[in-house]
């Protein structure tokens, strides 16, 4: 008798986008755009789009987001492509997501929940996987009587993966005590992250941010050589923080961190959870806003980066402008991005991250930040003081050095940062 065969690919979810911007925001104008991205999000989690379905609203129906008519059409198309799961580019409330449910018969997400879903299939480290897990908990807590029937139990596929589903009363006290202690775990790891930061405190420290697929990832391997950084041309490739060392010149370097990209409408649970991971942007020297050059819609980006930092507290770090991928644009539409960019952000550098020699502006830009952060002094070394030269020339970049020919002193002039300035001042060795 023959065994019959059993396919284990995993399924695949069909999915329909729904896009649905009010009359009165300047969303409609973008709902193409929107809807690609979200397209490019249903691709990172591994599905596919049948479909896509928009309507302008007055305002969201209190009960299904959508209009009557709008909701039958919904129902066919859903029928018609053979549709397991529809997707909305607004936020849902969760009586409006149960409805949606019982109304169409296909499980519904929006686009919050599917970002929360790719970043729980993408974290890897155990930090990662604790905050993602403290967002959908979070997120998922007031939508208990349309998620969850166990705790190990859920509905699978996109919008449900994560820490599980559950019954309602005694649920809720077991998702709150999970919440504490993710948040208490969260903690201990910030403790340790500070701790880190300020072994690392005397260092020249640049963070790179921006919006998700700018190409922060290709940079930073294109800045330190770092034949490890994963690099894919995905949206949220990068979760965890990852730092290299980057060399500017001869006893001259900076530690480069690449970080979570952002993205419109990202989860408040999510940049929340993430906050202790995005302490490195805050305690940067200068952070480098990475833009996507070639994007058609790169300015809106660069307005919900500028927004998500402004909810993270950042406020006075430095920020610089990086263009990539200008390789990706005509030689006219480069100079005129120059022009206009001289103006409106005029620290602005233009690099390309695959093209040889492409990462040049930004090199000189960051040598530039460092001189301005180490000053040029002068120095007396006393002869006999030969641990100290030895460190000055470990520690500091040595500009120029000569004998005192009366006492044998070393006169040095040399570019150091504000530590080593200030213990050569205590020390009375400082020339000027």
């Amino acid at each position: 008798m023959a065994k019959e065969l059993i396919s284990l690919a995993p399924v695949v979810d069909k999915a329909i986008l729904v896009g649905a911007p009010l009359k009165r925001s300047n969303a409609r104008h973008a709902v193409d755009e929107h809807l690609a991205e979200l397209e490019r999000l249903i691709d990172t989690a591994g599905g596919i789009v049948v479909g896509t379905l928009t309507q302008q609203l007055d305002r969201p129906n209190p009960s299904t987001y959508v209009g009557k008519g709008k909701l039958e059409e919904l129902k066919m198309m859903a029928t018609e492509r053979e549709a397991t799961l529809l997707v909305f580019d607004d936020e849902l409330t969760p009586a409006q997501g149960k409805n949606l449910e019982l109304e169409l018969g296909k499980r519904v997400v929006d686009r919050a929940e599917l970002i929360l879903d790719i970043f729980a299939v993408r974290a890897r480290s155990a930090e990662a996987r604790m905050q993602v897990e403290l967002a959908q908990l979070e997120y998922s807590l007031p939508r208990l009587t349309r998620m969850w029937t166990h705790l190990e139990k859920f509905r699978g596929g996109i919008g449900v993966r994560g820490p599980g589903e559950t019954q309602l009363e005694s649920d809720r006290r077991m998702v709150g005590h999970r919440i504490k202690i993710l948040k208490e775990r969260l903690a201990d790891v910030q403790r340790s992250r500070e701790v880190q930061r300020a072994s690392r405190k005397s260092e020249f420290r640049a963070s790179l941010v921006g919006y998700t697929n700018a190409g922060k990832s290709s940079l930073l391997k294109a800045m330190s050589g770092a034949p490890d950084v994963f690099i894919e041309d995905r949206l949220f490739a990068t979760l965890d923080p990852l730092t290299r060392d980057v060399m500017l010149g001869e006893q001259q370097k900076m530690l480069l961190t690449d970080t979570v990209g952002f993205i419109r409408k990202l989860p408040h649970h999510l940049v929340a959870s993430f906050r202790a991971t995005l302490e490195e942007v805050k305690e940067a020297d200068v952070l480098l806003h990475v833009i996507d050059a070639s994007h058609p819609t790169w300015e809106e980006q660069r307005l919900v980066v500028d927004d998500v930092l402004a909810d993270l507290g950042v406020h006075d770090t430095p920020v610089i402008h990086v263009f990539n991928k200008i390789d990706a644009l005509e030689p006219e539409s480069l100079e005129a991005l120059r022009q206009r960019m001289a103006d409106l952000l005029p620290d602005s550098v233009f690099v390309s991250a695959q093209a040889p020699g492409g990462t040049a502006e930004l090199h000189a830009a960051m040598v530039a930040r460092l001189l301005l952060r180490r000053p040029e002094v002068g120095v007396r070394i006393p002869a006999a003081d030969g641990r100290m030269l030895a460190e000055l020339y470990r520690s500091a970049e040595v500009v120029s050095v000569r004998q005192d020919e009366e006492s044998g002193d070393s006169i040095l002039r040399a570019r150091v940062d504000d530590a080593l300035r200030g213990r050569l001042y205590r020390l009375g060795l400082l020339e000027d």
